[in-house]
């Protein structure tokens, strides 16, 4: 039925070792542009370059000839269907179907005269299509039909030549309505965020439509507000956290001449900025450079059952050829011509991927196609970063070191929490709720609190000056000495541990540790992860290998690698894909790039960086790590839809196909219950069959979700 493909001839024109070149030749009515084009050619396993000349029709496909060959590829492209954009006037036409049924409801009055050249007249479109199928491509499941049509106008028997009519052109109605929902279903979860940005023109600071905003444009971020553009500093002074573009949980100091990135959070102060890149634009281009990807990728299952498909074809025929030497019977030919496993075996799959895509993205997990579905279920070891990821990110208190006597620990926190209680930083929201958490929390009276940015604060407190912050405040601009206490101040470094001095009356009083915590459920989300199947689970971490070692061992994980560089966690994923581990990365931060775009599959959590989500085949929509077990399940459960809905392909028109090979079905009944098992088939990969679900807590999912930009 929808067999047509985007390109009707491609002529070879040079090749060698890993490149190819051809002239190719769009079908009528397909797509023509170029990037298009280069974008389903790029999807083709194999495929790691495409260029396309459209005044000369010429297509150059770079290719790893260890993958695949250049004939391979040509019949995949051959094979490629072309991206449905679906428009407004883009929907599937239901006047074939209303032409043929309207030809069926009045055979039995036409005059007999009349009769043969109606149906005719009704097939001439399926016909014609055969024809071109025929010349381009052999034998087609197209072909078949239309030869069981034409057996039937030679035999007279003109109401099952218009019966047969009418169920294909209903069928494939229904086919190309079912896939075009598979790919709403995906579109409806794809809304970016649209914010305002407060911009500086002509002296007069406005708020602007992010989509308003252009390249050049001097934007303010104060605090709280979330910086929408990449760009460079050009006054102010801020404290940034960038936990969203490189996993460090502590803001860093941004001024004149530095650096931002888009998505990171001003804690404190307020930046003007030129605009290099402008994050709205950048955001929807890769949305829909994400939509239609998804849209066209192929994983190695589907172009394996479209292959199959092909295959079967053949058998058909042959099958039909057989039938009529050992009975005579034209009507039994004509039956066995009517079933095919070409429609249920090539759109069963897709739509069963997209209705995954589509459960993965109710349930707050976006994954880049059927390909990322696939190597999901593929992936036996899974390997972790820890800030972010495994960690929370959130600092908390774990220790309270009082260095004079006289003050406890407990005084200290409260000490600090005093003057840090109007602070937004997240070390002073760690300190001030660790002491609401003491069991005897004080509030100690102090003057007007003086915040200096990217240092700490400072107030008086009974007459003396208390100053907390960084080592670098308390020490150098205040003239507080560390060095009697450095044995415990190394101690705590050595232990991971982020440092918060408190000075009081020109003396050092203390030093708060923090540290960010292990997510709650992140050891049930590794012992779910080994009962969907998972052999190893393996952590990678800059952090201090006693931090690690601590962690590795409340988790249960299998091993652990600590105070590593980027590019250590891409070497440590090569050497395990070298000893034939199937590898799922799970990371958040600009040093996981690498290690994501090399991995099997490569997951970014909600908070991560941009270009990690970039990188990575599964980005999770929220910042819960039991989302990761989650996509693990759906991959599973989609390719059992999948290896289920093959085997009902078979077993049915198998069935089908030998019936009418007996003369138990007519060309009509065969073509009915071909056309209705299809059908059937389709529609249950579309409601996705055995999925799961929604969230593990039972809870009622949202109808649609923002995807992060």
């Amino acid at each position: 039925m929808m067999d047509a493909g985007w390109m009707s001839a491609l002529e070879p024109v040079h090749a060698t070792r890993g490149r190819a070149r051809w002239r190719y030749t769009c079908r009528k009515g397909a797509p023509l542009e170029a990037r298009a084009i280069v974008r389903a050619v790029e999807a083709i396993a194999g495929v790691s370059k495409a260029r396309v000349n459209p005044a000369a029709r010429s297509l150059v496909v770079e290719f790893d000839p260890a993958a695949t060959t250049a004939d391979r590829i040509a019949l995949d492209i051959l094979r490629m269907a072309p991206l449905r954009r679906h428009a407004q006037g883009d929907e599937p036409s239901a006047a074939p179907v209303a032409l043929s049924a309207a030809t069926l409801l009045a055979t039995r009055s036409l005059q007999p005269g009349l009769q043969a050249p109606v149906a005719v007249g009704t097939a001439i479109p399926l016909l014609g299509e055969a024809v071109d199928d025929f010349l381009e491509k052999g034998v087609t499941s197209h072909v078949l039909e239309a030869m069981a049509v034409a057996i039937s106008i030679g035999r007279k028997d003109y109401f099952a030549a218009n019966m047969t009519s009418f169920l294909l052109a209903l069928g494939e109605y229904l086919e190309a309505s079912i896939e075009r929902r598979s790919d709403e279903l995906l579109k409806h979860l794809l809304k970016p965020d649209v914010g305002e940005v407060w911009v500086e023109r002509d002296g007069v600071e406005k708020q602007l439509d992010a989509a308003e905003v252009r390249v050049g444009d001097t934007v303010i971020a104060a605090t709280g507000r979330v910086i929408p553009v990449d760009g460079t500093v050009l006054g102010g002074e801020a404290m940034v956290n960038e936990a969203t573009m490189t996993g460090e949980s502590v803001p860093v100091a941004r001024r004149r001449g530095d650096t931002v990135l888009s998505g990171t959070l001003v804690e404190e102060g307020r930046l003007r900025i030129y605009a290099e890149r402008v994050g709205a634009q950048a955001a929807a281009a890769r949305i829909a450079d994400f939509v239609e990807h998804s849209l066209a990728a192929k994983s190695a299952t589907q172009l394996e059952a479209s292959r199959m498909a092909d295959r079967l074809v053949p058998m058909v025929l042959g099958l039909a050829g057989a039938t009529w030497l050992v009975s005579g019977d034209w009507q039994r030919v004509a039956a066995v011509l009517q079933a095919d496993y070409s429609c249920a075996l090539k759109l069963s799959t897709p739509v069963a991927f997209k209705a995954a895509m589509y459960e993965a993205g109710k349930s707050g997990m976006l994954v880049k196609g059927a390909k990322a579905l696939e190597r999901l279920a593929e992936a036996d070891t899974f390997v972790f970063d820890k800030t972010g990821t495994l960690s929370t990110g959130k600092l908390e208190v774990t220790d309270s070191v009082a260095f004079k006597p006289g003050y406890s620990p407990e005084d200290l926190i409260n000490l600090a929490a005093s003057v840090e209680e109007h602070y937004f930083h997240p070390l002073a929201l760690a300190v001030v709720e660790a002491s609401r958490r003491l069991d005897h929390p004080q509030h100690f009276d102090h003057k007007e609190v003086e915040f200096i940015v990217a240092h700490g604060v400072a107030s008086i407190i009974d007459g003396r000056r208390i100053v907390v912050g960084s080592r670098h405040f308390v020490e150098d601009d205040e003239g507080i000495g560390t060095q009697a206490h450095r044995d415990t101040i190394e101690r705590l470094h050595l232990d991971g541990k982020t440092l918060l001095y408190i000075g009081f009356g020109g003396e050092l009083l203390g030093v708060i540790a923090l540290r960010d915590s292990l997510r709650a459920n992140s050891a049930a989300t590794v012992r779910r992860l080994r009962r969907l199947g998972v052999k190893r689970v393996l952590m990678l971490t800059g952090d201090h290998p006693e931090r690690a070692r601590a962690m590795a061992g409340e988790l249960g994980l299998d091993e652990f690698h600590a105070g590593l560089m980027p590019e250590d966690k891409a070497r440590i994923l090569q050497e395990l894909a070298a000893r034939g581990a199937r590898i799922a990365f799970v990371g958040d931060g600009v040093n996981d790039a690498p290690a994501l775009s090399g991995a099997h599959v490569g997951i970014s959590m909600h908070n991560g960086a941009d270009v990690a989500r970039l990188a990575s085949d599964v980005a999770l929509l929220e910042d819960d790590i039991a989302r990761v077990a989650d996509a693990k399940a759906l991959s599973i459960a989609t390719q059992r839809l999948i290896d289920s809905n093959f085997k009902l392909t078979v077993g049915l028109n198998t069935s089908i196909l030998s019936a009418a090979a007996f003369g138990w079905l007519t060309p009509v009944a065969a073509s009915a219950l071909h056309n209705g098992s299809t059908i059937a088939i389709l529609l249950r990969a579309l409601a996705g069959a055995g999925l799961p679900r929604g969230r593990r807590t039972g809870k009622a999912l949202p109808r649609e979700r923002k995807v992060p930009a």
